[in-house]
């Protein structure tokens, strides 16, 4: 298993290098393949070995090559927790049958780099680029249409899936949307960004409306306790927007690796005669 371990980990690692590049390049408009990778302060391309992820800015000490000026710590952690992500996946889904568990992997290996992506934007820049939460929609329903293929081994599977990820699209959208209006009216500001809602949409189409309610639970318990936290601290006030991205995507990746557990436990535990 060490050398497939390692192979899945660098695999993530280097689907993390790119995720820096997205996250840096996409909201400031700029081409994702143009120019190659080149330092930020000097504009000198960077060598193949520089971008070596993780050991690449080790190698560095964390300073160009160039012109020595300090390259964030935020790149090589990226890259790790993008390896480290892709690990559990693959852990988690690679021994359910050959082809199901390989194609689970891929597709859950997917679903958390658009999360993660789509968090350090927000996190950034307080935005959730159209681009990024649409094509994580469709390609959430073609998730769908083949495990629902590949579980059931007919097309009619493979509709009831993607069925089940449009109505989780829908629901996500409408349920998000009523947040920000009624958010809107109580506390006379908005109460959450439109692009949430678009996020939540996507996470439907790969969860399912029951995950994403699940996702979607875990993110405001979660974010309630943070932001709840950080004004008792001082560090935001009550009227200081905060992200909510980063708490969907953190819903959403829980949700992936413990929804089937905890929705079991809850059923368990309040209708234990159904």
């Amino acid at each position: 298993m060490l050398p497939v371990v390692l192979f899945v980990f660098v695999l993530g690692a280097s689907v993390g290098s790119f995720l820096n590049v997205v996250v840096y390049r996409l909201p400031a408009g700029l081409s994702l393949l143009f120019p190659p990778s080149r330092c930020p302060q000097c504009l000198n391309r960077l060598k193949a070995y520089d971008n070596v992820p993780v050991f690449g800015w080790l190698w560095l000490r964390g300073r160009c090559r160039y012109c020595r000026n300090a390259i964030a710590v935020r790149y090589p952690l990226v890259e790790a927790a993008t390896g480290i992500l892709f690990l559990l996946v693959f852990l988690k889904f690679g021994s359910i049958g050959e082809t199901l568990g390989y194609w689970q992997t891929l597709g859950y290996c997917a679903f958390l780099s658009w999360l993660l992506a789509l968090s350090l934007i927000d996190l950034d820049t307080m935005t959730l680029p159209n681009s990024l939460t649409q094509s994580g929609l469709l390609a959430g329903l073609v998730f769908k249409g083949a495990i629902g293929f590949l579980t059931a081994n007919n097309l009619a599977g493979s509709i009831n899936q993607v069925m089940s990820g449009i109505v989780g699209a829908v629901l996500g959208i409408w349920l998000f949307d009523a947040i920000i209006v009624v958010g809107s009216i109580v506390f006379g500001q908005a109460a959450m960004g439109g692009g949430d809602a678009k996020l939540a949409a996507m996470m439907g189409a790969w969860l399912g409306w029951k995950y994403l309610l699940l996702a979607a639970f875990l993110a405001c318990a979660v974010g309630s306790f943070v932001g709840g936290g950080a004004i008792a601290l001082g560090l935001l006030n009550r009227r200081q927007p905060m992200p909510f991205g980063p708490f969907l995507a953190l819903g959403a990746a829980l949700t992936v690796f413990f929804g089937q557990d905890i929705l079991a436990t809850y059923l368990q535990l309040f209708f234990p005669l159904i």
